[in-house]
């Protein structure tokens, strides 16, 4: 049992953080178990969009590795193929960007300022500093 305040606080947090990843990971599993069992029947594009969000929120969530849910997409995409199903109207589709805004007109440039004249007495203050 922890005695520092710090380490009592990191027991709160790291308990109420595997809460939410254990109910993460259950998402998942049902989502990829409701895929395969639907591999057969008319839902499963349905069933394979679900498990493809449940992935992709394990990913976001890092319950898994980027790298793991890519594979696993992937894999649920080949088994979606070869059984058959159409998945084509379940990828996100990405929206096509607004046109760029037109630049403002240039601003005119300002002109410059014409050098100050010397006069003796300042001539006589930067001899007097050398």
């Amino acid at each position: 049992m922890p005695i520092i305040k710090s380490a009592k606080k990191r027991v709160k947090v790291a308990k109420k953080a595997t809460t939410r990843n254990v109910k993460t990971k259950r998402g998942l599993k049902a989502a990829l178990k409701g895929f395969h069992a639907s591999l057969t029947g008319k839902g499963s594009a349905e069933a394979h969009a679900k498990a493809q969000s449940a992935l992709d929120k394990a990913g976001k969530k890092n319950v898994m590795h980027k790298n793991k849910v890519a594979r696993k997409k992937k894999q649920l995409a080949a088994a979606a193929k070869k059984a058959g199903v159409k998945t084509s109207g379940t990828t996100k589709k990405v929206a096509a960007k607004a046109p760029a805004k037109k630049a403002a007109p240039a601003k005119k440039a300002v002109a410059k300022k014409a050098p100050v004249k010397k006069t003796t007495a300042t001539k006589k203050a930067t001899a007097k500093k050398k």
